[in-house]
């Protein structure tokens, strides 16, 4: 039986409605090749903080080495609080160094094709290589963040990973992570607390002003319709 095929044994059995620790439990038993991808966001925390017990699921991070310093102070402080090991992937070096020769450090800013080219390079083929031999992959993604995303389910098939994507937070509120957050004394980016919403790479990312849409602060030079970074596509 394939990976796709106990997928959709899965999504047949009813454990979206379960509280978190009841779903980790059925996919661990079913599913021995777990990870879970930090950015070290707010819902990225509260997911770290869940799975304090869970040593056995795989956390990583994706340094694109044009992250902000909090973000830095906060994984710091992550792993000073929960002691539980995060792999970090970096790019390729030569490939970044050749696309950076070729059009320049900031060439993200000149076109939609260049900076999902610099998203791909930071971002995309090292999530690949995370990704290799693992059956289900945990994510912070909520319905909030992008319309994109407002049709997601809880459990979804990444085809183009060949992986099992689960969204524990998909129907949570910014509220109910922040209050999460505050009630567990969790460690979190400052930025947030300075409008930065969706945190990502320092060059592409700003604070969002009252009213604005949740991504307008990332790649805000682009369409609203071409803000993702491929990691997570709909499909």
């Amino acid at each position: 039986m394939t990976l796709e095929d106990e997928f959709n044994k899965l999504i047949k059995s009813d454990i979206a409605g379960l509280a978190f620790g009841d779903q980790l439990a059925y996919l661990k038993t079913y599913f021995p090749s777990i990870c879970f991808s930090t950015s070290f966001s707010y819902e990225d925390q509260v997911i770290t903080h869940l799975l304090k017990e869970h040593s056995e699921v795989t956390v990583f991070t994706l340094d694109t080495g044009r992250l902000f310093d909090q973000t830095y102070d906060t994984w710091n402080l992550t792993l000073a609080k929960y002691g539980l090991p995060i792999k970090a992937y970096y790019p390729d070096t030569i490939g970044i160094e050749n696309f950076i020769n070729e059009h320049g450090p900031d060439c993200f800013y000149q076109s939609v094709e260049l900076r999902k080219k610099c998203c791909w390079l930071r971002k995309v083929a090292p999530l690949k290589r995370a990704l290799i031999g693992k059956q289900v992959w945990i994510t912070g993604l909520r319905a909030e963040h992008s319309t994109n995303r407002q049709s997601m389910r809880q459990f979804e098939w990444d085809e183009d990973n060949q992986i099992i994507k689960f969204h524990p937070l998909l129907n949570w509120t910014s509220t109910m992570v922040e209050e999460f957050i505050k009630n567990n004394n969790i460690p979190f980016n400052p930025l947030h607390k300075q409008g930065y919403v969706s945190i990502g790479c320092s060059p592409c990312t700003r604070a969002i002003k009252s009213g604005e849409d949740f991504r307008a602060g990332r790649w805000w030079w682009e369409d609203a319709s071409k803000k993702e970074c491929g990691l997570h596509l709909k499909q």
